[in-house]
């Protein structure tokens, strides 16, 4: 581990000496390496695939892991957005001069060597190796091991690709040691690496915070939940909630409750139930549900509770502040949206939601690196520092000062 983390520190110089131009010029390398590729990448997830049907991994979870050719040009086509996005490194961030004429720079820098634990979704080992290299830092992926064929396959492709160019192969690597005791050891090298970002289930992101010395930016579970006002939409009610649940119910911006302002139950419930049951969708509700609609009893744990299936959960507020401190109690920060005519209910939730994303009358699928124009993301951040939300090549900067003197000393 310590010799792996050595050379991975030592590709940063490597890796801070190229220009964006030869960055990109590597990235678009890098998805065509990726499509040449697919066949041996769809090889290796037919194994993953039958180790997960084996090993009875559940719906969602077999869904989030499999590839096919579709999926694979997604992830090259990610990787070329990536290489399309402005240069990151190099931004004067601010600039000023002092009284004593000093000249002052903020400027982007990489952050250096990122680790980043997953599970799952092998399309994450080309989105985050991306992002990284776009950013100027050295990515170390460690994957689960129900996708440790796929992201193995995907990695060589790209190692192949850094060779092609005379790049040490650290730049983008799979963690050799993918032991539990391996990324607990990982997480405590703070001589070599510089950032963890975990994403995954709450068990993993638990382990790592309690036992890293390395600065951690989690991606912590997604617990959203859906508002419909007094004066929403009926329309654009359903739409909105089918579309947060259901249209794939297995990531961490979809929905787990959907919340109904005691006014507007009576109008939309029925409505809603008649529409989810035609998408086979598990309705759990509160008691005051339960005397509008015939759904099954909800208890104080599902609240908290991601599914990461085709399950909802709805209860009836009495007002706006109780919705919002529904989400404030039961939700993990993530992302929430409110259906509403009324302009100055809009307002009041975005303000008073303390959660990473924060809608009005649109879906909470959209909190999606992709779908915010980053490309892709290395995760959904649910921390208040450095970064929040989809984290993109931004995110993956931190800074330092550049002072221009003219012979100044200090009296």
């Amino acid at each position: 581990m310590t010799e792996y983390l050595q050379k991975a520190k030592e590709a940063k110089s490597v890796l801070a000496s190229l220009s964006g131009e030869t960055r990109n010029k590597v990235l678009y390398a890098l998805a065509k390496g990726l499509r040449d590729a697919t066949p041996e990448i769809l090889e290796a997830n037919k194994v993953d695939m039958e180790y997960a049907k084996d090993n009875k991994l559940s719906a969602s979870m077999q869904e989030r892991l499999m590839l096919d050719e579709k999926r694979v040009e997604a992830m090259a086509a990610s990787v070329e957005v990536i290489a399309g996005l402005r240069d990151p490194l190099g931004r004067v961030l601010d600039g000023w001069s002092q009284p004593n004429g000093l000249k002052i720079q903020k400027v982007a820098i990489p952050i250096g060597v990122i680790a980043i634990i997953y599970e799952s979704r092998p399309n994450v080992t080309s989105d985050t190796a991306a992002l990284c290299f776009k950013s100027g830092n050295v990515a170390v992926l460690k994957g689960g091991k129900e996708a440790v064929n796929s992201n193995n396959a995907i990695a060589k492709a790209m190692g192949q690709v850094l060779e092609s160019f005379s790049l040490p192969k650290e730049i983008i690597s799979m963690l050799p040691d993918s032991s539990r005791e391996g990324v607990m050891n990982l997480v405590k090298m703070d001589r070599y690496v510089d950032l963890i970002i975990p994403r995954g289930g709450e068990s993993l992101i638990r382990a790592v915070c309690e036992n890293a010395t390395v600065p951690v930016v989690k991606h912590d579970k997604g617990v959203c939940n859906l508002f419909l006002d007094e004066s929403a939409d009926a329309d654009m009610s359903i739409s909105i909630a089918v579309n947060a649940k259901v249209q794939r119910p297995s990531v961490c911006n979809s929905i787990e409750t959907l919340l109904v302002h005691k006014n507007a139950a009576n109008r939309l419930l029925p409505l809603l139930k008649a529409a989810f049951d035609e998408k086979n969708t598990v309705l759990k509700g509160c008691d005051k549900t339960l005397g509008i609609v015939s759904v099954a009893q909800v208890t104080e744990e599902d609240y908290y509770t991601e599914y990461g299936e085709n399950i909802l959960n709805i209860k009836i507020v009495e007002s706006i502040d109780e919705a919002i401190k529904h989400i404030s109690k039961y939700g993990s920060g993530h992302s929430d949206s409110i259906v509403t005519e009324n302009y100055r209910n809009a307002e009041y939730f975005l303000d008073s939601v303390d959660s990473a994303c924060v809608y009005v009358n649109a879906s909470t699928r959209f909190t999606d690196g992709g779908e915010f124009g980053f490309g892709a993301e290395v995760g959904i951040s649910t921390n208040k520092l450095h970064s929040r939300g989809p984290m993109g090549v931004d995110d993956l900067t931190t800074y330092k000062y550049k002072i221009f003197g003219s012979g100044q000393v200090r009296g």
